[in-house]
C-alpha cells in the first residue's frame, strides 16, 4: 500500500475514507437523537429507522448536489469581469455534497412531490445583499 516511488493508490485510498468519514458524519448529524446512534433493537424497528436515514440522507444529498450545480452553472454564466474568481474544472471535481453547513437537520422531516411554486430550485442567494434570513435577522 505505501509505495515510495508512486503514491497514487494511497492517495486514493485516503480520498475513498475521507468520503466515507464525511457520508457517517452526515448520517450522525441527521439521526441527532441519542447522540447520533441507532438505540432501537434488533428485531424492534431498526431496519426501519435504517432505511429512513438513508432515504433521508439520499434526499439531503441530492438536494445539495442539485445547488450546488445551479450554483456553479450560475457562476459561469457571469461575465468575466463580473467574476472575482474563474471557475474551474479542478475546483468544482472537488466540490462534495456531503458537506452541510446549509442544512437544518433539527426537528422533522417532511418530504412532498410538489415543486417550488414557478417549479426547479428554489432561487440561490446574492452574495451582494447582506447574510439575512426571511425574518430579517443574520
Amino acid at each position: 500500500m505505501v509505495d515510495p516511488v508512486d503514491d497514487t493508490y494511497r492517495r486514493q485510498m485516503n480520498r475513498q475514507l475521507t468520503v466515507q468519514e464525511s457520508r457517517h458524519k452526515l448520517a450522525r448529524d441527521i439521526c441527532h437523537g441519542e447522540r447520533g446512534q441507532i438505540m432501537q433493537a434488533y428485531r424492534t424497528g431498526q431496519e426501519d429507522q435504517l432505511g429512513a436515514l438513508g432515504l433521508v440522507l439520499n434526499a439531503a444529498v441530492l438536494g445539495t448536489s442539485r445547488y450546488l450545480d445551479a450554483a456553479v452553472e450560475q457562476l459561469r454564466a457571469l461575465p468575466a469581469e463580473a467574476r472575482e474568481h474563474d471557475v474551474l474544472n479542478e475546483d468544482v471535481a472537488r466540490l462534495s455534497p456531503l458537506k452541510h453547513a446549509n442544512l437544518n437537520v433539527l426537528g422533522r422531516y417532511s418530504f412532498c412531490a410538489s415543486t417550488p411554486a414557478g417549479g426547479g430550485l428554489r432561487p440561490l442567494r446574492d452574495p451582494a445583499t447582506a447574510d439575512t434570513d426571511e425574518d430579517g435577522e443574520g
